[in-house]
């Protein structure tokens, strides 16, 4: 018996609204990266992209336990000598929240171009409001 894959087609991709109020920050970014990865369908295939869309709003009001506001330390390299910087996820909660958990959700997805395909249907917000009120999203409860 042949197993069954669907076309690219086939899938039918739903958009999610996701409220990150209250939420722990792996916790969260763990279940957004199921839903952007479509692992929960029954159709999942590993080297297609069926995946929904996922807004998160509230990004600002995410928690982090522990001691991880100040010792959890992002790092990146402009690639000159002494180019290393470094920020706080405090800091960075306080600065720019979206980054925070794009970030977070952006290292459990994987690292290929079905990866960056996924990447590009996750959409964070700092507060309540986000623009894409017409695709109609449906209010994803965790």
């Amino acid at each position: 018996m042949k197993s069954y894959i669907p076309s690219a087609e086939e899938v039918e991709k739903k958009w999610h609204v996701v409220d990150a109020s209250g939420q722990t920050l792996g916790r969260l970014a763990s279940r957004v990266a199921r839903l952007l990865t479509g692992k929960d369908k029954v159709i999942y295939t590993p080297f297609l992209d069926t995946g929904d869309h996922v807004i998160v709003v509230n990004a600002a009001k995410v928690r982090l336990t522990g001691k991880k506001l100040t010792d959890k330390i992002y790092r990146r390299h402009a690639g000159y000598p002494g180019g290393l910087k470094e920020i706080s996820a405090g800091d960075l909660l306080a600065r720019n929240p979206e980054k925070l958990l794009t970030e977070a959700v952006v290292g459990m997805l994987p690292k290929s171009k079905l990866g960056r395909a996924m990447r590009k249907k996750l959409r964070v917000y700092r507060g309540p409001q986000h623009p894409h009120q017409a695709q109609q999203p449906d209010v994803f409860v965790l």
